[in-house]
């Protein structure tokens, strides 16, 4: 999701709050890898039932942002681009469980991190917006880096996990560029209900019987803090800061969620994830360091 918040006026200190908000929700969404090898149930459970509590964790601050609960906010939902949004965060959300479910995380942490070049792809497309030769060449280069993840998984077992996470980044891709193509439409309403609406399309194939204590307290916190707690915590960030700032904060991601893995379970990604993940991840960098160079220089001007 993208944030759109001029951060020019504010102090260093409001600067520095958005510097520690970012930073915990990078921190949440990091903890992916984590939730999802904790969990003992099925996919299909694991994707319903981690929606469910993200939904009813979002309804919350979704009396404070945004305008608040209204009428007119929710009836928001029906409009064309917020049913766009509501069919894209739901086969979103399906396929990034999937993929962790089917692919090692540091190749899912890899292949989502190209959204934003998709993304940019999609604006080129959809919104007839120019796309610079930096973004072109950043895109270009975690292309090929993708290619080298994706080409190692053929015949190993995780090629169905490696397409299910760039059908997730393709598709969170597309929530990025519908709020441009309506800005007055809010976008929590629609998250919200993809949300219970992955419940009510995934839970038919899942067990609830095979859910314990263990496995309802994973899949609330999953959804609770990598679902909820991060969005609010990098719209609440972003908005104190140069959004420059904090997608250079967010790239921590690409590192920190396969780490936890390895740390905690030795999860070992494939050779080719260190080589694909390293185009990927330098091809991010500079692109968002860039930014942040030029965002500052015109701060400064």
């Amino acid at each position: 999701m993208t944030i759109d918040h001029s951060a020019r006026h504010l102090g260093a200190g409001e600067r520095e709050k958005g510097i520690l908000l970012v930073i915990g929700a990078t921190l949440a969404w990091s903890a992916s890898g984590v939730y999802s090898r904790l969990l003992t149930t099925d996919v299909w459970t694991a994707i319903a039932w981690r929606s469910l509590f993200g939904g009813l964790f979002l309804v919350i601050p979704c009396l404070f942002l945004e305008g608040g609960i209204s009428r007119k906010q929710w009836r928001s939902v029906l409009h064309p681009s917020g049913l766009a949004m509501i069919v894209c965060q739901t086969v979103s959300q399906g396929c990034f469980i999937g993929a962790l479910y089917m692919t090692s995380v540091a190749n899912v942490t890899m292949i989502y991190s190209t959204a934003p070049f998709i993304a940019a792809l999609f604006g080129w497309i959809i919104l007839k917006e120019g796309v610079g030769r930096r973004t072109l060449i950043a895109g270009g280069i975690s292309l090929l880096g993708v290619v080298v993840i994706v080409a190692s998984s053929i015949g190993g077992g995780t090629g169905i996990g490696d397409l299910l996470a760039l059908g997730m980044t393709v598709s969170f891709a597309l929530v990025i560029i519908i709020p441009r193509i309506n800005p007055e439409v809010p976008s929590l309403p629609p998250t919200v209900v993809s949300a219970f609406l992955t419940l009510v399309i995934f839970a038919p194939f899942g067990s609830v019987g095979s859910l314990d204590l263990h496995n309802w307290i994973v899949l609330a916190a999953f959804g609770a803090t990598n679902f909820s707690l991060a969005l609010v915590l990098f719209l609440a960030g972003a908005r104190r800061m140069p959004p420059a700032e904090a997608a250079l904060i967010g790239t921590m991601e690409i590192v920190l969620t396969p780490f936890w893995v390895w740390l905690l379970f030795s999860e070992q990604p494939p050779v080719a994830t260190f080589f694909g993940g390293v185009i990927i991840f330098v091809a991010v960098l500079w692109h968002t360091a860039v930014d942040l160079s030029r965002s500052r220089r015109a701060h400064a001007g």
